[in-house]
């Protein structure tokens, strides 16, 4: 299976419409994680329009409407992996500790909030942020991920950089 990680799009605060790259995946992908900070309910429905499967949470910075059509947490296990998806793990320090802790039974977790690309390990659970691919902060650019799962296992993460934007 191909997946695509997302998060923090923003829209429309960010950015008027999401990058043409990131949807072109979204089209492509057999899965779409989507770790919050959507904003606009029509980008979510833009979501679910697009992805054959979609699974996604809300953020800090979500809407009443997107909190009552949207978990806090999100769990699914697809070909093996057993995924968990959140907003926000805290502060970088202590993170994979943290998370370790708090979702022992899981393979990988996606998460957003920061909006800085992440990926480390720790025992057999793989930490990932795919970053923006709306809001760069103090990164030299705006990013998703993708990676496949097969027979129980992760292979190929990519963060996946995208062009600046005018």
């Amino acid at each position: 299976m191909r997946l695509l990680l997302t998060s923090d799009t923003h829209l429309p605060v960010r950015a008027q419409s999401l990058p043409e790259a990131l949807m072109n995946a979204v089209a492509e992908a057999d899965a779409v994680i989507h770790a919050g900070d959507w904003i606009d309910e029509a980008t979510l429905k833009l979501f679910e329009s697009r992805a054959r499967l979609l699974i996604g949470v809300y953020g800090n910075n979500d809407s009443p409407g997107l909190r009552r059509m949207l978990p806090e947490i999100a769990y699914a296990e697809m070909e093996g992996v057993r995924f968990a998806v959140v907003h926000e793990t805290g502060a970088a320090a202590g993170r994979e500790r943290r998370c370790a802790e708090r979702f022992p039974e899981v393979d990988v977790l996606v998460f957003g909030h920061s909006h800085i690309p992440w990926d480390t390990s720790v025992g057999r659970l793989r930490l990932l942020n795919p970053g923006s691919p709306t809001d760069r902060r103090r990164q030299p650019f705006c990013s998703f991920m993708s990676l496949m799962i097969a027979d129980a296992r992760v292979y190929d993460v990519t963060l996946h950089p995208l062009p600046l934007r005018g």
